[in-house]
């Protein structure tokens, strides 16, 4: 079968499962998005909604300190019906969203940029799925079918981060900083993924021209188009809410943790639990830990920056102080395509099933807390560490193998050798 009759397939298929599944069951969307799991304070549908009335009706977006999310989201939202009354515009955008985000990853996987970047090229390359398979992987995966339902503007986020590494690949990195623009108006933290995008950027044009360009006029070019960009959506935002009050609503949110509802992520319980006076401190020591990955993963892995990216997805739904499952769908998007280097990694098996562990005991926990009240907040929160430390191996696992096959090549006579460290 042609590869473009099986992608056909695959598309239909995964948009006949969700708009099946937004027709039979109309309440799932509002079950899922009021779940803490997929819904946060700053993806939130319901806020969105809540916003989106306020702005219809001429009122600040941002009275009542409920909405936290960007402004230009209101205009676009606006023009599609009434999702309580007319859904299925709304449900159809989502599913469309799915669909260029996988056709996105796609385009990624046909680069071989996992196997063979620039600079590395893997002794095990031939050993990868195919472009459906990944795509497949990604439109299939639970976690994504339950965003795309219950759907956050984290989706949306996604689908940005997605097509900025496919522009990335291609060659077209203009276009690659311009989504990435967009993808941090919305979301902030994919900001931090500049650096790594902006390497496989140089990297994919110095193999296109043959020649290397000049790393500093590249990066220039980039950083201000990077600048100019997010500075031109901050000004599109002023422009439309008449203030710039939406920074402090939006962005000082998600840098400030002032909302503490629950959460998949290990925040919300420190801070519940912080005295006043060490809050600025911790702040700080938290948005710090997570930045701090991106140096050392870009020095340590300079030869394949797409990795680097990858890596710090997964850090990303670990460690950002508002994640939920979408953040972990992207996340697992990635994983397959190092497909190659899955025979090295030693805890699979563990990892998988401490996902699954809490996957299904994450709802039963917060039921227990919230609804029976047979239990507490340590009862959920003791799940979200399970499901951290499921992701947490997975991260560390991958990281392992890669480097090991990049031993490997730098050593062959010890490949397929057991390595044991010395204390």
């Amino acid at each position: 079968m042609a590869v473009d009759t099986q992608k056909t397939l695959l598309f239909c298929a995964a948009a006949a499962v969700r708009l099946l599944l937004f027709t039979v069951f109309p309440s799932l969307p509002s079950l899922l998005g009021g779940r803490v799991e997929i819904s946060t304070p700053v993806t939130s549908f319901k806020t969105l909604q809540e916003g989106l009335f306020l702005y219809s009706h001429n009122v600040s977006p941002y009275d009542g300190g409920v909405y936290h999310q960007a402004p230009l989201l209101l205009p676009l939202f606006s023009l599609l019906p009434n999702p309580s009354i007319y859904p299925f515009a709304t449900n159809l955008l989502y599913t469309v969203i799915d669909l260029l985000g996988a056709n996105s990853l796609m385009q990624i996987a046909e680069s071989c940029q996992s196997t063979s970047p620039r600079l590395f090229t893997s002794p095990r390359k031939d050993l990868r799925w195919s472009n459906i398979a990944i795509g497949a992987s990604f439109l299939f995966n639970p976690l994504t079918i339950a965003t795309c339902i219950a759907r956050p503007t984290s989706a949306l986020a996604n689908f940005f981060i997605l097509t900025s590494i496919a522009k990335a690949v291609q060659g077209a990195s203009i276009t690659s900083v311009l989504a990435l623009s967009f993808a941090s108006y919305i979301s902030l933290h994919p900001v931090l993924l500049f650096p790594p995008v902006l390497i496989l950027c140089y990297d994919v044009r110095a193999t296109q021209l043959k020649m290397a360009p000049s790393p500093l006029k590249f990066a220039f070019i980039h950083i201000s188009g990077l600048v100019i960009a997010l500075s031109a959506l901050l000004c599109l935002s002023f422009l439309l809410t008449g203030s710039w009050e939406f920074l402090a609503a939006t962005y000082g949110v998600r840098l400030l943790l002032p909302d503490l509802t629950p959460n998949v992520g290990l925040w919300w319980y420190f801070f519940t639990e912080m005295f006043d006076s060490f809050r600025e401190f911790f702040l700080g020591v938290f948005w710090l830990h997570m930045a701090s990955y991106v140096g050392g993963l870009m020095f340590r892995l300079r030869r394949q920056p797409l990795f680097v990216i990858a890596t710090l997805l997964g850090i990303f739904a670990i460690f950002q102080p508002y994640p939920s499952i979408a953040d972990t769908a992207l996340y697992l998007a990635f994983v397959p395509l190092y497909r190659h280097v899955f025979p090295l990694m030693q805890y699979s098996f563990l990892a998988s099933s401490t996902l699954l562990y809490a996957s299904f005991l994450g709802p039963a926990f917060y039921y227990l807390w919230i609804y029976a009240g047979s239990g507490n907040a340590n009862f959920f929160y003791a799940i979200t560490l399970v499901w951290s430390l499921g992701l947490s191996v997975i991260v560390g696992d991958s990281l392992y193998a890669v480097l090991r096959d990049e031993w490997e090549v730098e050593r062959p006579e010890m490949r397929g050798k057991e390595v044991r460290r010395i204390v």
